[in-house]
């Protein structure tokens, strides 16, 4: 998905043109007995398909980048039964709006399923999906009789954080207790549910008008859980101001200190930023400037860009030192950030209401199913003259 989100991301900068198609038929009901080969189409080869995601496939003339979307139209139709949907608005689940200010996806309609199941259409609206000072333990609270209804609700907002990076952290704390869940758990998830409610639509929005510079902010929470010790990874990458990829993860092992935690989680982040590098190239676009790497640790980026290995430094894993030889070879740049202006300190923790609703706005969160100014304005008065009339 993160594929398909870096896609969109830059075919709302270069105005590229997304269509959607259906194939009648295409998965087959039966039993083979013989293997079966597939060849590329005329004009392709092995070498069109993308080293960075096996799923894509490009074709290239001389050096010029062609999506020869009507012929490729035309040829799978000849071959198949295809369905043009036109413009690309629903995908996995996925809805898309191509708007003035840029390219929209959300989860509106997947949402409202979510908490009419779980019979939460009407509950109060949260204003967080966590809160701050919750502590749980997979040993604290009454035993679920019946697992398997946190277990579906859990797995179902797993769904929701490909367009949700608010609720990631939650998801991801919560997913830790599927095997044995307990009533605080299930409590604490009906509350990412309420704070669902209060907007259903909101998702992320790929901006048309910023550049194609690759960012990422990263951040770790030391031996933040209570049950291992372990500390929790946050990262949030950006092509421009546009939110392509972002990441809450319980770290693999137990650190020494934060700013082992802080450098363990700039190496993953890292690693993500370069399979992007990757993925541009792919879909031939050119990204010659360093990207940007923001962490609020002053030793972890010391570390980071220091060419000397001091003995205190030894125990970290050898590949977390794979920031070390990417800032060397000017793929990536270090920069400090202060920590109210660190956008993956949601990623990492709970927050409070004013920290956590300032970074969602500044990942580019919208809502567009939200009615205008205007449209409240006559909500508004039309519902004062019907409460005079009755």
């Amino acid at each position: 998905m993160v594929s398909v989100k870096v896609l969109l991301a830059v075919a709302a900068i270069q105005g590229w043109f997304l269509s959607q198609l259906d194939v009648n038929n295409v998965f087959l009901h039966g039993d083979l007995d013989e293997e079966v080969y597939m060849a590329l189409p005329q004009g392709f080869h092995s070498q069109g398909k993308a080293k960075a995601d096996y799923s894509l496939f490009t074709r290239r003339q001389v050096d010029v980048f062609m999506a020869e979307i009507d012929r490729f139209k035309v040829m799978l139709d000849d071959k198949f039964k295809l369905k043009d949907l036109g413009d690309l608005k629903y995908f996995l689940g996925l809805e898309v709006a191509r708007l003035d200010k840029g390219i929209a996806l959300c989860h509106r309609k997947y949402t409202l399923e979510v908490l009419n199941d779980a019979g939460m259409l009407g509950c109060k609206p949260a204003k967080t999906p966590m809160e701050q000072s919750l502590k749980l333990s997979k040993l604290e609270g009454e035993e679920l009789k019946d697992p398997s209804s946190y277990r579906r609700l859990v797995g179902r907002l797993l769904y929701l954080t490909i367009t949700r990076p608010d609720i990631t952290f939650a998801i991801h704390k919560f997913s830790q207790y599927m095997s044995r869940p307990r009533k605080p758990h299930l409590d604490a998830a009906y509350r990412i549910l309420q704070y669902l409610k209060s907007e259903p639509g909101k998702g992320l929005m790929f901006s048309s008008k910023t550049d194609l510079h690759l960012k990422g902010f990263v951040d770790a929470d030391w031996a933040l859980c209570s049950d291992t010790r372990k500390s929790v990874t946050g990262y949030s990458i950006f092509i421009g101001d546009s939110l392509v990829s972002w990441k809450s993860k319980k770290q693999s092992m137990v650190s020494r200190s934060s700013v082992e935690a802080e450098y363990k989680a700039m190496a993953v982040a890292t690693y993500e930023i370069i399979w992007i590098l990757y993925f541009l190239k792919d879909i031939g676009v050119k990204h010659d400037r360093e990207a940007l790497l923001f962490c609020y640790s002053q030793e972890a980026l010391h570390i980071g860009s220091n060419l000397v290995f001091h003995e205190r430094t030894k125990h970290i894993e050898i590949d977390c030192h794979v920031v070390k030889d990417k800032v060397l070879e000017r793929v990536i740049k270090l920069n400090y950030v202060r920590t109210h202006c660190q956008l993956a300190d949601m990623l990492s923790k709970a927050l409070g209401y004013n920290q956590f609703s300032n970074l969602v706005g500044k990942m580019g969160m919208r809502n567009i199913h939200t009615p205008t100014a205007l449209e409240r304005e006559y909500q508004s008065v039309e519902s004062v003259e019907h409460k005079e009339v009755a």
